[in-house]
């Protein structure tokens, strides 16, 4: 009997675990793998600042695809087959130790990139994967026929598109060229740019807990000032939950913060009015509300319009309202987006319904299947979107190492 050919076009997290997975599944298979760049793996390199954020400490599957602002019902049965506690055990039985830190994000116990490089390379040797880089698929014909920038044809029983996130649409025209449609992609999880001078002379700071708004969206969590703008947590979930929206007002948007979330609004101008009651000769600039740091509280008082020699004893009412307005709404003017650290992560790709989930097989093109950051599925920081990688390559290279 004629083995199976099987080709994996794209040399990234989640082509390389359904090649392992198809090939150790199985043995007589042919499973090659297609990178059209000279290296294997660059998003793992660079990912979690060169660490590899692996996966995320969650253990629920519904749980677990709550952070996927697209693709979280089509994620669940897939996360009950193959989630994080079966990631860990699949690196731990190939050698690799994983560090699981206060924050659930879990990385290798090494702490370089290179030690999950080095497994996939390992394991894909041990299982027979024929492995080749600088091989751009150029067109693909019916059953499946692929053309190589070379001019060399390849023939598969079985195709998988891990080809990543779709940032360009021409990175989806394979897919589009056997009848796939591909939601348009635009950027997730960006930092926020603003030109607020009082600001970005804050660079460094970071505020434990706010809250966030703008254009409908809200969300809580830390907050970090940079020289550009925002970014932290807060802001990469805002991002992310509202790319479309975001990206439909060309990134330019008013936001909102509220200092002091954990403090209904009667409560912070009844802590104010402490200050003036029991605090008379003290600046106002001098007393911050914990747990705001005290260069933030002096901002945000001369913002209120408020001078560096004001005293509580003389601050005028409406000045107390407009520092109360100040702390729990302040407006401010974003003006563009910049990239998280050097981490792409794009929403948009493959459209859902038209994969299988339970497979990752072609709905339209039978033997065809795709896995990681091509499909229409981006998740939230803290190793989600490795993980949505590992668990659809899984399923499918699991599905393309079954005969039928």
């Amino acid at each position: 009997m004629q083995s199976r050919k099987i080709i994996v076009v794209g040399g990234g997290a989640a082509g390389f675990f359904a090649a392992i997975t198809c090939a150790e599944a199985m043995p007589d298979a042919e499973v090659t793998v297609l990178e059209q760049a000279d290296h294997f793996l660059g998003k793992v390199r660079i990912s979690g600042g060169g660490r590899c954020n692996v996966t995320h400490a969650c253990f629920d599957a519904r749980e677990f695809a709550a952070h996927y602002p697209r693709g979280e019902q089509e994620l669940i049965g897939p996360l009950e087959r193959f989630g994080a506690r079966d990631t860990v055990a699949w690196f731990k039985k190939r050698g690799v130790t994983l560090n699981t830190l206060c924050d659930g994000c879990i990385f290798p116990l090494s702490d370089t990139s290179q030690t999950i490089i080095d497994c996939f390379l390992n394991a894909a040797q041990a299982a027979g994967v024929t492995l080749r880089t600088n091989c751009s698929v150029e067109r693909i014909e019916d059953r499946f026929k692929l053309t190589l920038s070379t001019g060399e044809t390849l023939s598969c029983d079985r195709l998988l598109l891990a080809t990543g996130g779709c940032r360009t649409a021409a990175a989806g025209q394979l897919a589009v060229s056997l009848g796939h449609t591909l939601e348009p992609p635009v950027p997730s999880l960006f930092t926020f740019q603003l030109d607020t001078p009082w600001l970005r002379e804050l660079a460094g700071i970071v505020v434990e807990s706010v809250e966030a708004s703008a254009q409908g969206l809200r969300e809580r969590g830390t907050l970090l000032v940079t020289h550009e703008g925002l970014s932290g947590p807060v802001i990469l979930r805002l991002s992310a939950w509202g790319a479309r929206t975001l990206h439909d007002c060309d990134y330019k948007f008013p936001l909102v913060i509220n200092w002091l979330p954990h403090l209904p609004v009667e409560e912070v101008a009844t802590e104010l009015q402490w200050r003036r009651s029991q605090q008379p000769g003290r600046l106002v600039v001098n007393t911050p509300i914990a747990p705001l740091p005290a260069r933030l509280w002096e901002q945000l008082v001369l913002a209120a319009g408020i001078g560096r020699d004001t005293r509580w004893a003389v601050l005028p009412r409406a000045a107390m309202h407009r520092l109360t307005q100040q702390l729990i709404h302040t407006e401010l003017s974003v003006t563009g987006k910049s990239v998280n650290k050097e981490e792409f992560v794009t929403c948009g790709g493959v459209r859902l319904r038209e994969v299988n989930f339970r497979t990752m097989e072609s709905r339209i093109r039978p033997g065809l299947y795709f896995a990681g950051e091509l499909l229409d599925i981006d998740g939230l920081t803290g190793g989600f979107n490795f993980q949505a990688a590992w668990t659809t390559g899984w399923i499918a290279g699991q599905a393309m190492g079954r005969l039928r």
